[in-house]
């Protein structure tokens, strides 16, 4: 059976549904030019055993076909899902089909997913959407970026420990693997985890069990473990720097996020998403990119990717004088790549005054709060992403207390991760 989502009358999903109730072996394949990881999470749901994404060629549906009539027919696992969540990865380029249709499909295994790709791309939304959409979305997701941690405190945030076990532990503290229980743990940058921890979290890959830093009490736990990098893994095996037999745990499945260079028609639905997150936190009025501003976006390089992005977009909200963004906004808003400014103080600093100037003659207020925080963020994004989301490191680089930063990250203009 094949069988649309959009269609007048019953929609695809509820279709699926009713059919699977009463052919409950027939092979059903879902297909629509809707590829948001929603609908195809759902129709996995429901039982589709494939989702073929319009347009297509009809040859490849014909194969399709063949292939399934040839396989044993059995019902596809369902399970409790939202469904409905708005998605937050954005775009429609092939590549990022491709992602929503293998997102779609793993939410409803609890295989262990290695996300790889460069900094900046959207791993944890990834791993996010893998949690939201799975049997498991009622249960916690967790979220530790394993090189922001200190190796000396990394085992105890990621096993917890017992009251006693070290200098300054006065109680005891359950570490991320027991608050995950019967949810996800999302590890970032799995790459810079040290070695002695590597052979500990092979254990509780392999076997759902671990002891507490100091602890005799045998912990069980049932955790879905999504892992991230943006370093090569096979290279830093053959370095001897990362275990091969944890490499070949946590890359049961492997998911690609494209960098944003390769999928630049996606650069103007990110934009608009992205100024208009930005006003509504900043305030003031409603702002708009020209047709040509769009097109000196799609033109950048964004070596950061869609957080760099995100980053000018947010300068932008603050810094161009007018509702309406021009190109020159743009080009004023990425020194680095512009060719009217570069990175010295006194560009960026005139650049600031332009702003100021025009805010004031508009009769705006609140300018020393709203730049100070675009501010703080830039900053921190650029040393988090220099020292590799390590704080401690990046606090240095500031001249900050890394105390200072952790505060600066939890306040609520701190958005430094995506």
């Amino acid at each position: 059976m094949f069988t649309d989502i959009r269609m007048p009358g019953m929609d695809g999903l509820a279709f699926l549904e009713a059919l699977k109730t009463r052919a409950p072996t027939l092979p059903v394949v879902v297909m629509s030019a809707y590829t948001d990881i929603a609908s195809t999470a759902g129709a996995f749901r429901g039982g589709a055993l494939e989702y073929l994404s319009k347009p297509f060629d009809l040859d490849d549906a014909i194969a399709l076909a063949e292939r399934l009539l040839q396989r044993p027919h059995a019902t596809a696992q369902s399970g409790p899902g939202p469904g409905d969540a708005e998605p937050d990865l954005i775009g429609e380029t092939p590549a990022m089909r491709d992602l929503y249709r293998a997102i779609g499909r793993l939410s409803q295994v609890s295989l262990a997913v290695l996300i790889t790709g460069e900094t900046g791309t959207g791993k944890e939304l990834v791993a996010r959407a893998l949690h939201r959409e799975s049997p498991r979305a009622g249960k916690p997701f967790i979220a530790l970026n394993t090189a922001a941690i200190p190796a000396e405190l990394l085992e105890s945030e990621l096993f917890g420990h017992e009251a006693g076990a070290f200098t300054g532990a006065s109680k005891r503290h359950v570490g991320r693997f027991e608050q995950a229980h019967g949810g996800t743990l999302f590890l970032d940058e799995i790459g810079d985890m040290p070695a002695s921890l590597q052979t500990r979290l092979l254990r509780v890959l392999a076997e759902g069990e671990f002891f507490r830093v100091g602890g005799r009490e045998l912990i069980q736990v049932d955790v879905r473990v999504i892992a991230a990098t943006h370093q090569d893994l096979e290279q830093r095996v053959r370095d001897s720097q990362f275990r091969a037999d944890l490499l070949h745990r946590l890359n049961v499945v492997r998911l690609h996020l494209p960098p944003l260079r390769e999928r630049r028609t996606d650069i103007t639905a990110l934009a608009e998403r992205f100024l208009a997150q930005a006003v509504a936190h900043l305030g003031g009025n409603p702002r708009r990119l020209t047709a040509e501003a769009l097109r000196v976006l799609q033109q950048q390089p964004w070596p950061g990717n869609v957080r760099e992005l995100e980053n000018c977009l947010w300068r932008l909200a603050v810094l161009a004088p007018g509702d309406t963004i021009t190109a020159e906004d743009v080009a004023q808003a990425q020194p680095a790549t512009s060719a009217s400014l570069s990175a010295n103080s006194s560009d960026w600093s005139d650049a600031l005054k332009h702003w100021a100037d025009s805010a004031l003659a508009a009769g705006e207020s609140g300018l020393h709060a709203r730049a100070s925080a675009v501010l703080d963020r830039v900053l921190l994004e650029a040393a988090l992403a220099h020292c590799n989301g390590h704080r401690q490191h990046a606090a240095q680089r500031l001249g900050l207390g890394r105390n200072t930063v952790t505060r600066k990250l939890r306040a609520p203009s701190g958005r430094t991760r995506r």
